[in-house]
């Protein structure tokens, strides 16, 4: 599925590039790992080849998707009310789906949220998770560096008074 050099997305850690693929004996059974190394600090992660759709490992996306990804940014909803720790779970949920699209939904929600009305420290721990997802795959995608892909996701949000 994927090749040494490609450029994928492991949910809940962001960006990264398939460094090897290798085999390991683990329980007794020979199996086959990308080696990820991630782009949020030197973390490296092993994924078993047979388990990357169990795990959500997928490529980077396009510049397209990424132009749809800036649209859910800019758009700017009413959110419904709910108890602070339904909507942690909600978020949660979302983030570790790893799809784009719902952890754009995350970091518009309380991004928009703290300008308002503020976080608290769980919830600014989950956006600040959410956004290193986001920018890490910026960067990857356009080939630009973190300021440049954390400048390109503020620009989808209201300046602040």
């Amino acid at each position: 599925m994927f090749s040494i050099g490609d450029k994928v997305v492991y949910p809940v850690h962001g960006a990264g590039i398939v460094e090897a693929i290798e085999e390991k004996e683990v329980l007794g059974e020979l199996k086959q790992y990308y080696v990820l190394k991630l782009f949020d600090g030197e973390m490296r992660v092993m994924v078993p080849v047979d388990a990357v759709q169990g795990v959500g490992l997928r490529s980077v996306s396009d510049d397209a998707i990424l132009q749809r990804v800036s649209e859910v940014l800019r758009c700017v909803e009413e959110e419904e009310t709910i108890a602070w720790n339904k909507r942690y779970q909600q978020h949660m949920t979302k983030i570790k789906s790893g799809d784009v699209f719902l952890v754009a939904e995350v970091v518009r929600s309380l991004t928009l949220r703290d300008m308002q009305k503020g976080l608290a420290a769980g919830e600014r721990k989950m956006l600040d998770q959410a956004r290193k997802i986001l920018v890490s795959e910026f960067m990857v995608a356009k080939d630009i560096d973190e300021q440049q892909a954390k400048d390109m996701i503020n620009e989808c949000f209201p300046k602040e008074n």
